[in-house]
């Protein structure tokens, strides 16, 4: 027998408005609490790697304790290719990015993971229509504009961190489609703990070490990326991708770079010159061009299961 649904349907839109609120609001400030815990303490991969196995680790116990079945060995490796490329590789290069570069522009070049989207899904037969490729050219323009003279520049390892992250995230997107995968909720555990350990051993070999004790600040940002950006979000956005278009799930892209900006500018600090507010402006107008011609598509046969 097959575990009840985890969400009752159907959905209101005060339930749709509230699980948006939460992914644009969290998922936005999560950046700047990646700085805090970096600035307390917490090396970066080790920092990924602790936040995603704790909260993979108390999903899959709550799924499990609530009769969800566990993956099967292919569902696992599957989760696992996602996990490294999503968590390992998405977010942990922002991690190591957030060393040297605001959290602001972080969010903004992340922003930039629809339009590889667009270029994995065209490779796969799904090509851009019309307006699809004209925003995937506006947004280019912004991506190369972000990175030939922003603040970027000045730290390379940064800049080729967040060059790769929105790619690794983008390519695992596209290549879990048609994946063998166990239900929704499940899958986002299983890919937080094997995200998690590849992030714990790679930290381990690169040599991250604690040099003291982190600071009270830097761990509660540890406990709220944990909660609230690791469970609360990813949950949201999955249940959000179950009850919605996928356009609309996929608009956190575009906001949560904003709510990134503000918050690092009011609690860090963080300041942008006009060069980077400009590429920020046309990356975010080749998102949302690209959504709005991907929300006039018909809608694809839902399937039952």
């Amino acid at each position: 027998m097959s575990a009840p649904p985890l969400v009752p349907r159907p959905v209101s839109p005060l339930a749709v408005l509230f699980a948006l609120a939460l992914l644009y609001v969290i998922w936005g400030s999560t950046y700047l609490a990646i700085r805090f815990a970096l600035e307390g303490g917490y090396p970066p991969l080790l920092l990924g790697g602790i936040r995603f196995v704790l909260a993979g680790g108390l999903m899959y116990a709550v799924l499990r304790w609530r009769g969800v079945p566990a993956p099967t060995r292919p569902q696992w490796r599957n989760c696992a290719a996602m996990g490294v490329l999503l968590l390992g590789l998405g977010n942990g290069l922002v991690c190591i990015a957030e060393q040297s570069v605001s959290s602001g522009l972080a969010a903004v070049a992340v922003a930039s993971a629809p339009l590889w989207i667009g270029l994995f899904s065209a490779a796969r037969g799904q090509y851009p229509r019309g307006l699809e490729w004209l925003g995937l050219a506006i947004g280019f323009v912004g991506v190369l504009w972000l990175n030939a003279g922003s603040s970027l520049t000045a730290s390379p390892v940064g800049l080729v961190a967040l060059l790769i992250a929105p790619v690794a995230w983008a390519f695992g997107s596209v290549w879990s489609r048609g994946r063998d995968l166990p239900s929704p909720f499940m899958a986002a555990a299983a890919q937080m703990l094997c995200g998690g350990v590849a992030m714990l051993v790679a930290g381990t070999l690169l040599g991250e070490r604690f040099s003291a004790l982190p600071t009270p600040q830097a761990t509660l940002s540890l406990a709220y990326l944990l909660t609230f950006g690791s469970i609360v979000g990813f949950t949201a956005y999955i249940w959000l991708l179950h009850h919605v278009r996928p356009t609309l799930a996929g608009s956190y892209a575009y906001v949560n770079p904003a709510v990134a900006v503000l918050l690092g500018a009011w609690l860090a600090a963080e300041r942008f010159g006009a060069h980077d507010l400009g590429a920020m402006a046309v990356i975010l107008a080749g998102v949302v061009a690209i959504s709005l011609a991907r929300a006039r598509r018909p809608a694809p046969a839902a399937k039952r299961g």
